[in-house]
């Protein structure tokens, strides 16, 4: 059963000896994985009390648990080797060292995981010999917390999550109709105005009878990072070999923005940060002086994001508003456009370019090609595998995020009482495991340009950090497997796995794994026995 690992390692092979970790266990690293040396010092002496302390240089070599480099192992691939003498954690790199302590937490005890030493707990591992490597260089996750706000705990917690099963990208969408959520210095009305709404809509267009109002929470929601915050993030991933990639959204899903700053829309009458979910109607204005604010934005947002790629959205935008507009008819003639869709294009060209004068790479939704873009624009395939196979036959970088499977947003389960609000149809664990990144019948070339996936938790329907668990997991432990393997997957296997697994993650205050009990057996007399 690959040790109960996940995601399941390429090679595993079972020693006939054993690794204790006690008073005088030692971490040795050289230079370059001093970092991780660290955090897994830190992982150890909180749970086990034992003062594992870290030594660098020479003495590394010596010590019982040594971390360290190979140039014979390839980019983020690792190796672990667990006998009596000692633990030896080799990476490719420093991402697959660290890739390599997060398998060695995984062969602990799961009490690794908890902030304070348990009594009781033998802290003997058993010994093997693990070779493990990647298949894709993406392998990622999108957290919305536009819709419904999630602070920095419940992220640090999504970073944890990532890099135990070696994921290493985090997408967080910023902005959107219903919440503006990144500090912006120039512009401080985005999030004075932009991340408070006075309601929610409670109810789903799935379960909503034809022709009903949406039911309302007359609950304000609010919240937005600030740039300490975000640093904060950023540094917490990157220790974890997480980038971090910000989505600020245009020129559609923008309400919240208009909100904040009316002269950004087309009409006249100022607008609310929107309560309903969907897509609204209200888009960016095309003027100068707007393209000149989301410039503004965005350099903003390049200081404190660091990573090689920014999300510039281009989903879902309705051009009615540019086509009743005298202005938006004005600059479709002014730039030699035919019609609102290629002024889409136009914009999404405008700021893609934009990025790659300041070195970066922007990412947009699949929409994005139907209109003009730089061939360095890298493309999420979302409404199916149609996208990224367009994509990349035209010569660019993919990202692949189809609704289904990859969005988990959706019920595990046909089971409605089990789980909290969702999108329909369910995507169930199987699904989720059994998704491959490659479409089928991709020539080689076009192979080469996937970079690799990710799943989606939009929040919608999600208003706590135990419903976002709720849904995200088990799923989440599958699709990562989806995109680590090289192999071919096991379902069983890896439900026997899982079965282990979820004390790991509890430990770590996640949870998701508990579906709703079957309903007791009646008594006697047709009454349920108490509890």
């Amino acid at each position: 059963m690959a040790a109960g690992i996940i995601p399941r390692p390429e090679s595993v092979t079972e020693l006939p000896t054993a690794f204790r970790i006690d008073a005088g266990t030692v971490i040795g690293a050289s230079a370059e994985c001093r970092r991780t040396a660290e955090l897994l010092a830190a992982r150890l002496r909180a749970s086990t009390g034992h003062p594992v302390p870290v030594v660098v240089g020479p003495a590394a070599d010596s010590a019982a648990i040594s971390l360290s480099t190979s140039p014979g192992l390839a980019e983020s691939a690792y190796t672990v080797v667990v006998e009596e003498s000692g633990v030896r954690l080799t990476g490719g790199d420093p991402a697959g060292a660290f890739h390599a302590t997060q398998t060695f937490l995984q062969l602990c005890p799961p009490q690794v995981f908890r902030r304070v030493p348990l009594a009781g707990v033998d802290w003997t591992i058993g010994g093997i010999r693990v070779a493990d490597r990647p298949r894709f260089g993406w392998r990622g996750m999108l957290v919305d917390v536009a819709r419904h706000f999630f602070g920095r705990d419940a992220i640090f917690k999504l970073v944890d999550a990532l890099a135990l099963h070696h994921m290493n990208v985090l997408h967080l969408h910023l902005t959107d109709d219903q919440g503006w959520r990144v500090q912006i210095d120039r512009y401080p009305e985005l999030t004075r105005v932009g991340s408070w709404r006075e309601c929610s809509t409670a109810d789903s267009q799935y379960i909503r009878p034809d022709g009903a109002e949406p039911v309302r929470d007359h609950a304000p929601h609010n919240g937005y990072f600030t740039k300490e915050d975000l640093r904060e993030i950023v540094a917490y991933a990157a220790d974890r070999f997480v980038t971090v990639v910000p989505e600020i959204d245009l020129p559609g899903h923008s309400q919240a923005a208009i909100a904040a700053h009316p002269e950004l829309g087309n009409l006249s009458q100022p607008l609310d940060v929107w309560t309903d979910w969907g897509v609204s109607r209200h888009v960016l204005n095309v003027e100068e002086s707007t393209m000149r604010f989301y410039e503004h934005v965005l350099d903003e947002v390049l200081e404190i994001f660091p990573g090689p790629f920014v999300h510039i959205g281009g989903d879902e935008v309705p051009t009615d508003e540019w086509r009743a507009s005298a202005a938006a008819q004005a600059r479709i003639r002014q730039l030699g456009l035919h019609d609102e869709s290629e002024l889409q294009g136009w914009v999404t060209d405008r700021f893609a370019t934009f990025l790659e004068k300041r070195g970066r790479r922007a990412v947009g939704w699949d929409e994005i090609l139907d209109h003009r873009i730089p061939v360095r624009t890298v493309v999420m395939s979302w409404r199916g595998t149609a996208g990224g196979i367009a994509a990349a036959r035209a010569g660019h970088d993919v990202v692949m995020t189809p609704d289904n499977p990859t969005y988990l947003y959706h019920p595990q389960t046909e089971d409605r009482g089990e789980q909290p609000l969702a999108a329909e149809p369910p995507v169930t664990l199987r699904q989720v495991y059994g998704y491959d990144p490659i479409p089928p019948g991709l020539p080689p070339a076009d192979r080469a340009r996937i970079l690799g996936a990710q799943c989606q938790m939009w929040t919608e329907f999600v208003v706590s950090e135990r419903q976002m668990h709720q849904l995200v997991f088990p799923r989440f432990c599958a699709f990562a497997e989806a995109v680590w393997r090289t192999g071919p997957g096991d379902f069983d296997d890896f439900s026997d796995r899982l079965a282990g697994h979820a004390a790991r993650l509890h430990a770590l205050d996640i949870d998701g794994f508990e579906r709703r009990p079957s309903p007791r057996p009646a008594g006697p007399t047709g009454s349920r026995p108490a509890p």
